[in-house]
């Protein structure tokens, strides 16, 4: 009989309810007591203690590219920082749990850090505008300087949320025989809203709702089961109270619109976007409308409806396959096509258009918005009618291609400005351009530098230099790039003179006059460093340009 009823008990105890659970205040605290909170409330806030601070961690990256970019200086930066807050507030956490094992002082610590998270977009915005300033007069102090204040905007809410762990175990440890199965659960938890934390702001909340009210809705997820745990335990006071009427301010202030995310530099703002992967700004300026991405230091898309050519880097693209003897004005023919790794806002694709007629041109892609971007604002398709848009990873797409397509031209010009993506310049890269290419095909791309610092154009020409016999350089007319071609077939810089001077009058021939005239057409000498898969230290080179670039500059003032 003992064993049926026990086995009854066993059964009814399997059927009920979740219990609530108590927690003592003090380590004395009798019974009657002891504080009282629904079942899982607890977890629940562990388990959004490491979604919000990853969350913040990603939201933070979108804050702060608008005006520094998203290098891995950057994100060295943001990683690091991040986590000395995360360990700061274990160590804190911990020390402050053990002494005051409070469900009160957890929940209004977790109440205080989404108030933190959520007014971080209103306070970085004059420090972030204080940096463009800064970037414009080269004061390279004040420019690092503002990072580092905004980065240590998030020092509040990550600190505070590193209590949350120790702080959780502590209240759920009442025997020391089962501390590691205590604290293997709590960490757990938190390590899964940790990893829900690096997914739902990337792929939902900022596309759908943008960085602002990412940092907005962290908040709210935090705060609310902090409140509803604050009145449940009768602990509401004035600091509470002022702490959820600040973030009621917040969300009016941004449910009533916000400020554009960056204003733009130059022109007028036409039209901004976040995506997955850049802040997206259309602005026009004399006429003409550029593409602007993430901290808008340089134009990656021009469309002018009274002028194609633009005496940027995009004019220059056309005229690669003219340093092939005999090249002309059908060196790009619709058996080939061209292919074009960044297409951006389809400046390339149009002029490749307005000099070869209506070739197949396949525009490659990463950010779907970009290319949407380009339909709407920069007429790509209307003007390059053989355009076929891809939006994919350029060198997965060249290199997954299942028909083994050969094309006439491949371009490049793919930037996450300032920096070029490392596995687009390494000798492998350049030998799958290369198996791609038809026999008297081309490989162009376009190579940013400073106006006497070639480093990076040096080293990606050798690079080039590895895989094609013959490569040239031109330096364009109206920015600091220069385009590398490279080339299987003999040809030489005379070659290229004489093939212009071939052309009939059109936009071709005014190109490659004008790189006569002003670009210093030369070949590439092999030697020198050779970028590769495994070693291709782009973001070095380029940061030490911009050091460089910037000291020189700050002297000369």
């Amino acid at each position: 009989m003992r064993i049926t009823g026990d086995a009854t008990d066993l059964r009814t105890a399997a059927t009920a309810a979740p219990q609530a659970e108590t927690f003592p205040r003090t380590a004395t605290d009798p019974a009657d007591q002891r504080v009282v909170l629904p079942p899982g409330l607890l977890r629940l806030i562990v388990f959004l203690g490491g979604l919000s601070s990853i969350g913040i961690e990603l939201a933070a990256s979108r804050l702060i590219a608008p005006y520094f970019g998203d290098s891995t200086f950057i994100w060295a930066n943001i990683i690091g920082l991040t986590l000395t807050f995360l360990s700061l507030g274990y160590w804190i956490g911990g020390r402050v749990a053990d002494r005051r094992p409070d469900p009160t002082l957890l929940f209004s610590i977790t109440a205080v850090a989404a108030f933190a998270a959520g007014v971080v977009p209103l306070v970085s915005r004059p420090i972030l505008e204080v940096s463009l300033r800064a970037f414009d007069d080269v004061a390279v102090g004040a420019f690092y300087g503002s990072l580092v204040g905004v980065l240590l905007l998030i020092a509040v809410p990550v600190t505070l949320l590193g209590f949350v762990t120790p702080f959780a175990i502590r209240l759920r440890l009442h025997d020391v025989a089962s501390a590691g199965n205590t604290a293997g659960g709590i960490y757990a938890l938190s390590t899964v809203g940790s990893i829900a934390g690096s997914f739902l702001p990337v792929l939902v909340l900022i596309p759908l709702l943008g960085t602002a009210r990412t940092f907005l809705v962290l908040a709210l997820a935090l705060l609310i089961p902090s409140v509803l745990a604050l009145v449940l335990i009768r602990a509401i006071g004035p600091a509470v109270l002022g702490t959820v009427l600040g973030v009621v301010l917040v969300v009016v202030t941004f449910a009533g619109g916000t400020a554009n995310i960056r204003p733009a530099e130059r022109g007028t703002l036409l039209y901004e976007t976040e995506s997955a992967y850049n802040y997206i700004q259309v602005v026009e300026e004399d006429g003409a409308r550029l593409l602007v991405l993430n901290e808008g230091h340089a134009t990656h898309s021009i469309y002018d409806p009274d002028e194609l050519l633009t005496r940027g880097p995009w004019d220059y693209f056309m005229v690669g396959p003219l340093f092939n003897p005999g090249a002309g004005a059908a060196a790009v023919d619709t058996d080939g096509g061209a292919l074009l790794i960044g297409l951006a806002g389809g400046t390339v694709a149009r002029q490749l258009t307005a000099a070869y007629g209506q070739v197949p041109i396949e525009g490659v892609e990463l950010d779907p918005e970009i290319a949407r971007v380009g339909r709407e604002w920069f007429n790509m398709e209307a003007e390059a009618p053989g355009l076929d848009v891809v939006v994919a990873d350029g060198r997965h797409y060249l290199r997954t291609r299942p028909d083994q397509r050969r094309y006439d031209l491949i371009g490049v010009d793919a930037y996450r400005q300032p920096y070029i993506p490392f596995q687009l310049t390494s000798r492998e890269f350049f030998q799958e351009v290369a198996d791609h290419l038809t026999p008297s095909g081309v490989a162009v791309i376009n190579v940013g530098r400073a106006d006497t610092d070639y480093r990076l154009v040096d080293a990606i020409a050798s690079t080039m230099n590895a895989v094609y016999p013959y490569v040239f350089a031109v330096d364009v007319e109206r920015y600091d790039n220069t385009i590398l071609v490279g080339t299987m077939q003999p040809g030489t810089v005379a070659d290229f003179a004489a093939n212009a001077a071939a052309l009939p009058d059109g936009v071709l021939r005014t190109v490659a006059e004008r790189a006569i005239s002003t670009g210093d057409p030369r070949p590439i000498d092999p030697g020198g460093q050779v970028f590769t898969d495994d070693h291709a230290p782009v973001e070095l080179v380029i940061d030490q340009i911009i050091v460089d670039e910037a000291r020189d500059r700050e002297e000369q003032q």
